[in-house]
């Protein structure tokens, strides 16, 4: 994985290149992701999807993150990353049916590594329950679901902690059930204007389907 080449771009978006992804990481090369975020709706209420990260992850483990995401190959274009969801969560999502929110740079520091993404942002509206998804174990150890407004709230600093319900795959293979209270400091520190930009977004969408 850390051998996949991804294109890199300068500070104005334009390609120069390709490199590895321990490259642009150890570097803060910016690089191509695809992000997807699934939202349901049960009896009259919208649901946001969370993956829960494995323990295994290098990044961010043990953290909960957007339904699917993944960095994108060089030779891929931005609809090219709904492999990404087959992938991680065994969700069959073909490129037309998802809703672009746009695209979004940001940068994260940590202690190892400069992530210096140009985030293409869809939305999916799934029909699907928790039970239909198949979790790619080395990226994915469960998939949980929030009420929409309370995620809204939450990274807007009207709540400090959402409910959460779902499962975990364990190390052993048992699956268990997950149904408790999360903060922010339980999600990837992707930037708060990142999480607040996709939000509003996604509420221009809900609300114009209802209309």
């Amino acid at each position: 994985m850390e051998k996949e080449q991804l294109k890199i771009f300068d500070e104005g978006r334009n390609p120069i290149g390709v490199a590895t992804r321990d490259e642009v990481h150890r570097l803060g090369i910016w690089h191509e992701s695809f992000h997807c975020w699934f939202i349901g709706k049960e009896k009259d209420t919208d649901y946001i999807y969370l993956q829960l990260r494995s323990d295994f992850k290098k990044d961010y483990p043990n953290l909960l993150d957007i339904t699917a995401a993944g960095h994108l190959w060089a030779h891929e274009s931005p609809r090219d990353g709904v492999r990404e969801i087959k992938e991680e969560v065994g969700i069959d999502v073909s490129a037309n049916e998802l809703i672009p929110l746009g695209v979004m740079d940001y940068c994260v520091i940590a202690d190892d590594f400069i992530d210096k993404e140009i985030a293409n942002v869809f939305l999916y509206q799934t029909g699907k329950s928790l039970d239909d998804f198949t979790l790619q174990e080395e990226e994915v150890k469960g998939m949980v679901k929030a009420e929409f407004h309370q995620f809204a709230e939450l990274w807007s600093g009207e709540r400090g902690t959402i409910r959460i319900k779902g499962f975990e795959i364990k190390r052993d293979g048992t699956k268990a059930l997950l149904n408790k209270n999360a903060g922010r400091d339980q999600f990837v520190p992707h930037p708060i204007q990142y999480y607040r930009t996709v939000i509003q977004k996604m509420k221009e969408i809900l609300k114009g389907m209802r209309r």
